[in-house]
């Protein structure tokens, strides 16, 4: 059947209009940002878009292209799809170091317990040292109860409490 000029100019002007409104991101429901979503939305075939309509199909996908090289994701699905790899690059620098902070303390743990493992070694041979040899002597605290009496120098001035005044 033969299209007249008025029926393909209105047709033109749908399939521009679905184009506009995909490409400002009023997708229908399940529809992705793609020619067959456009011929959908326009109300004509995909092949009418791929024959007839080729260059309404070139412009789409032109303006579309523009788009995402400006950065600006208009289909939803492609945002989530860079948002998830987004986030999954973070998940697996989180995870990887995660991994090194574990590598890490378990090699501070094994260290920290030969190291204990060591100390109490010692602690044992020492005490069986002591226990054989038995030169154990018990040490009498000094006679000032450990403390130092300071003494006065021999230059200093008696203080008038201790200065002998003779009788009165």
């Amino acid at each position: 059947m033969r299209v007249t000029k008025l029926q393909r100019h209105h047709i033109e002007t749908r399939i521009r209009a679905a184009m506009d409104r995909l490409l400002r991101g009023d997708l229908p429901p399940g529809g992705r940002c793609d020619v067959k979503t456009l011929a959908t939305a326009a109300a004509v075939t995909r092949n009418s878009l791929y024959t007839t309509y080729r260059h309404l199909k070139d412009e789409f996908e032109a303006r579309r292209q523009q788009q995402h090289k400006a950065g600006i994701i208009t289909d939803p699905a492609q945002g989530r799809i860079t948002r998830l790899k987004t986030d999954n690059a973070a998940l697996r620098e989180r995870l990887a170091n995660r991994d090194k902070t574990i590598a890490e303390l378990i090699a501070f743990r094994t260290t920290a317990i030969s190291r204990l493992a060591a100390q109490h070694d010692e602690i044992l041979r020492l005490r069986q040292q002591i226990t054989d040899h038995g030169n154990v002597r018990v040490m009498h605290p000094r006679p000032d109860n450990g403390r130092s009496v300071p003494t006065r120098p021999s230059s200093a001035k008696p203080t008038p409490a201790t200065v002998d005044e003779g009788p009165r």
